[in-house]
């Protein structure tokens, strides 16, 4: 009878869903076979069981089993065979799916089909099944929009079906899944705006419907923050990051819709926390260099006019914009948001203009950092520890665009020193070239610009004294040993330097060499031999550029300003040599 047909279906899910859980790793689709012995022994009772039932009844019934057995045969890989069962699904429904009783499931057999198919690595067909059940949805709830029937409702009886609340959360839960795979197949197809705009969607229904994992939902906006970084939407980024906070704190107290994790994600809690705290980061490192962008002037000082002007248009702007864009990305229920909001309230959201704006989020970026190192220690970690480091010297470097006082804005640098040295000193460059590179070069600039704030403020004594003549010759040679470095590092194992340089070298080597012709020409010394020594080096490497490119002229593009003031030396230097010489020769 039907009772029994029933019992067979409701024991063919549970095999399913909870015991193949269970099942031994030598045997890991136990359940989900015997699953589908179940399933066949239910299509054919239907058969007999069902003489003279109504025709769309049997339709519907018999296309839940094609769906579980579809859905069936995918979880085992068996793919093609899955394919037929959910197409079958599909054309038994294709007459009746904008019907109560159909449209839930004509949707799941999309997606599902959907999935199939992005599996093969077709995502464009993958893309027509779930647009095509998206569709769906919308003219379904624009026509009928009355709770549909859940597909395991075909197999209950009357009094075990669910209440319309119930079918409605399933349904919804349903066309989440459309758009949590279409973000993925935009994604994949490069179509990042939307991907972007449909992961923000799902993200925002799995809160309203409370169907999510605390660890997985914050994982994923804190990715999508990182989108709105790069298209410099910072309060949306930074609503994506407050929200995955709050959330991910959720994680292992708060039992969810969904089942709850697994131990593995419980294991994984402090590495996916560091990884949030990462994105925060970032986020800080943004806000302020983009701020930095819009305040500098022409040679990378901040615009007094510029700072003026912006903080006026700001006190304008922000009212009106706040308002209208907040309603756009809000997530979650109230209580969700009133800790989204307090967490939003720690840092701002709007361009820093001046030094103690840019500190604040300066602060909050320091914080995350330390965060960050608990987990990604140099032992295990040593890439991302290095990164993270860089971003520290980052936020430092940034800093000190804002501050005024340049013996201040040294110390600042000093500080990337000491943090960068001792990683670079035990780094093997056999093992790590290209980080090696990047910490020579960071470390060669900011001692040279180290080297150029103390000549600005030897500038302004009435005479140099020794101690700072000291002082900028010593930044000036530590400068000059990391840009060398770097520059041997490009050598072959004969310690010959390339004929052509590598296009992703080109101008970091270019700058390299500008910035050490420069360099000698800073050293200050009262021997005018040692004086002229150091011209005729400075002359050299300013040469060097001028044939580099005449040989090569598609280097020109990466280096023009350099090459410019190159052309410039090597036209001035050998007069001024010439000058110096003739001082010199009553002595020679």
């Amino acid at each position: 009878g039907w009772p029994a047909v029933c019992g067979k279906f409701r024991a063919a899910r549970t095999l399913s869903a909870v015991e193949s859980l269970k099942d031994p790793e030598t045997e890991p689709y136990r359940s989900k076979y015997s699953a589908r012995a179940l399933l066949q022994e239910v299509k054919q009772l239907l058969s007999a069981a069902e003489e003279g039932g109504e025709a769309r009844v049997l339709a519907v019934r018999r296309a839940v089993l094609e769906y579980e057995l579809g859905v069936n045969h995918t979880d085992t890989e068996e793919l093609s065979a899955g394919e037929e069962h959910l197409q079958r699904c599909t054309q038994l429904l294709e007459p009746h799916r904008l019907s109560p009783h159909c449209v839930s499931l004509y949707i799941q057999a999309q997606n599902n089909l959907g999935i199939l198919w992005s599996r093969r690595d077709e995502i464009e067909t993958a893309q027509t099944y779930l647009e095509s059940a998206e569709a769906l949805y919308n003219q379904y709830m624009k026509e009928d929009g009355n709770p549909p029937l859940d597909p395991s409702e075909h197999f209950m009886a009357e009094e075990e079906k669910l209440t319309d609340q119930e079918r409605s959360k399933r349904f919804e839960k349903a066309y989440t899944h459309t758009l949590y795979y279409l973000a993925q197949v935009y994604q994949h197809l490069d179509m990042i705006e939307k991907a972007a705009q449909y992961c923000h969607t799902t993200l925002k229904r799995q809160l309203e419907y409370c169907g999510y994992y605390p660890v997985e939902w914050a994982r994923n906006a804190a990715t999508l923050s990182q989108y709105y970084l790069s298209k410099e939407c910072f309060m949306e980024a930074r609503h994506c990051l407050a929200a995955a906070s709050v959330i991910f704190s959720q994680a292992g107290q708060v039992p969810s819709a969904e089942d709850n994790e697994t131990e593995q994600d419980q294991h994984d809690l402090p590495e996916r926390k560091a990884e949030i705290a990462r994105c925060w980061i970032k986020y800080c490192l943004n806000l302020l260099q983009s701020a930095r962008k819009l305040l500098e002037d022409n040679i990378g000082e901040l615009d007094p006019d510029r700072q003026l002007e912006l903080k006026a248009q700001r006190k304008k702007e922000e009212d009106e914009k706040e308002k209208g864009r907040k309603k756009a990305v809000l997530f979650g229920t109230s209580d969700i948001c009133d800790s989204v909001l307090a967490m939003e309230e720690k840092v701002s959201s709007v361009y820093p203009l001046d030094f103690q704006e840019a500190r604040e989020i300066f602060l909050v970026g320091q914080n995350y950092v330390q965060e960050a190192k608990e987990f990604f220690q140099v032992d295990g970690y040593v890439t991302d520890h290095i990164e993270i480091v860089q971003d520290h010297s980052a936020l430092f470097k940034v800093l000190a665009f804002f501050e005024e006082d340049y013996e201040r804005r040294c110390k600042m640098h000093k500080r990337r020193i000491d943090m960068l040295e001792p990683i670079y000193a035990d780094l093997n460059p056999q093992y790590y070239l290209l980080i090696c590179r990047q910490l020579q070069c960071e470390l060669a600039d900011t001692y040279y610009e180290m080297m150029d704030l103390k000549v600005a403020i030897g500038n302004r004594l009435e005479k140099l004294d020794s101690h700072t003549v000291k002082k900028i010759n010593s930044l000036a040679q530590f400068a000059i040993k990391y840009y060398e470095l770097f520059l041997d590092s490009l050598r072959n194992p004969d310690k010959v330097f390339p004929e052509k340089l590598e296009e992703d070298v080109l101008r970091p080597a270019m700058v390299a060499k500008f910035h050490i012709a420069r360099l000698y020409g800073k050293l200050i010394t009262s021997d005018s031999k040692k004086q002229l020594e150091n011209m005729q080096t400075s002359l050299e490497y300013y040469t060097f550029l001028v044939d580099y490119c005449e040989k090569y002229p598609d280097a020109v593009p990466a280096v023009e300003t350099e090459l410019e003031l190159s052309k410039e030396m090597v036209t001035l230097l050998p007069a001024s040599m010439e000058r110096l010489r003739a001082k010199l020769s009553p002595c020679v």
